[in-house]
Order: C-alpha cells, then structure tokens, then sequence
C-alpha cells in the first residue's frame, strides 16, 4: 500500500493527491486495468473532502494514465499515452542510424511498433494540400497512407504527400517499405537536406471514418495534426497530416527561449 502524501509538501492537497496515484499507477501498486478506489474511499484514506478528491481525480484524468466510464469508476489505463517528442524525433541522426521518426519514438516509449500501409500512389492534389506544397491545385502528386499500431492497438493514422518532380526520381518513395530512416532519410538521400519541420495541432471531434480506422468510441476526440517539412534550400518537400486518438499520446515540444 502507498503512503499517505505529507501535508507540509508545499502543494495544494488535491495535487499531493494526484501525485500520489500517479506514483501508484507508475509502480504497479495501482496495476493496468484495475479499478481507482472510489471518491468515498479516498476521502477517507487521505482525510481530505470530496471537492478535494474531485479536483485530484481530474488532475489523475488530465495525465491519460485512467479511464473514467459512466456510472463505473475510473480505471487504469493498459496502456500509457506515448510520449511524443516533437524536438526529438526528427533528429538527423535517427534517418542515419535507419530509423524513421515513429520507431524512434516506440523505442524511447518501450512500446511495440508496426504500421500497415494503405495506399502508396499518386493522387490529384486537393486546395489545402497543392497550397501547401506550393503547386497547382489539382496537379499530380504522391500521396502515402499508414495506419500505426502501438503494441497491436490502432493509435494514429497519417497521409504524407509530395510533389510529383520531387518523388519520380527517388523509386523507394513508392514503396510500402521505403527502407532505413523512413521517407525523410531518402529525401535526403537525394539531395533535399531537410532544415525545419513546421507542425500544427488542433484537437476536435473524430469523424465516422475515424472512429472506425482507430477503433474509438463515437464522439471521442483526435489530435489532427500537420506538418511541413522544408528544404535547405527553402522549399517544402513533403507535407503530412496525422489523426491520433487523443488519449493515446501526450505532445511534447522543446522552445528556445533566446532570439
């Protein structure tokens, strides 16, 4: 059993609270799937009220390490949310040891990988996709479909597309499989040094297809998020939208603070 968290700490006691389920479910004390004692029973273990307890238990949900269900109780999730490096897992030195950005991300996260591919080919090149890549709406461009999986559980599926001249001359690029470091490590590859990722994040409902393709409940949410990824030479080379089950995945983002 867990101790109880001192009051001298410092911290406001719904947050000593938190803290303490959240070291219970790190430690396996509180173990993958197993019920959160109720809010009667934690008032009475940390002698604290039910607003108390309340404000701590939405603390514990904004971590994404429980579930909470209807007229059931909160229990612990089996699986924790995947910390998501964005500093991190475009690093350079991850294409040249063979490993694109999601197995790079898997191995620091301690989850098993895989990725099916649903489509690789070209496709007319939608508005907000040509205006991205800076081509004509409507023109040729190729388009890579991939649905992840995190230890066998559907977690994000993403589109990458890139422009026709850029992708005819790179074979692997057209691949299900384009080899070691991902599509990025071939860019490069090729001559298009890639100097700077530009992401976007929005958070909304998913749609039907969604909902299907990630195995949610209907009216969860999604992490829609975009990137541009640009050239040394300024020009934007690939462009990507993902949607992430949202409670499977925490963003993380490193910002210089100088000029």
């Amino acid at each position: 059993m867990a101790s109880t968290p001192a009051r001298d700490s410092g911290k406001p006691r719904y947050l000593q609270i938190a803290d303490d389920l959240v070291q219970q479910i790190k430690g396996a004390v509180l173990e993958p799937g197993e019920q959160v004692p109720s809010e009667s029973d934690l008032m009475k273990k940390y002698a604290a009220s039910q607003g108390t307890v309340r404000k701590a238990m939405a603390e514990l949900r904004a971590t994404g390490l429980i579930d909470t269900l209807h007229g059931k109780g909160s229990f612990v999730k089996r699986r924790p949310p995947v910390r998501r490096k964005s500093s991190d897992r475009f690093r350079r030195s991850h294409r040249t040891a063979g490993k694109a950005a999601y197995l790079a991300e898997a191995e620091q996260s301690g989850n098993k990988p895989s990725v099916s591919v649903l489509y690789v080919g070209p496709v007319d090149a939608p508005a907000d996709i040509a205006e991205r890549l800076s081509v004509p709406a409507g023109s040729k461009i190729l388009a890579r479909r991939r649905l992840y999986f995190s230890d066998g559980v559907p977690t994000e599926e993403a589109i990458s597309y890139l422009p026709w001249d850029v992708a005819k001359d790179i074979p692997q690029l057209f691949e299900e499989n384009p080899g070691g470091g991902g599509i990025y490590a071939r860019l490069e590859e090729h001559g298009y040094s890639l100097a700077e990722f530009t992401e976007t994040v929005r958070v909304r409902l998913a749609t039907k297809q969604e909902v299907a393709a990630l195995s949610l409940s209907p009216g969860s949410p999604i992490i829609h998020l975009t990137r541009n990824a640009e050239s040394s030479n300024g020009r934007v080379v690939e462009v990507c939208d993902t949607f992430m089950a949202a409670d499977q995945f925490v963003l993380e983002y490193r910002i210089p603070a100088d000029d």
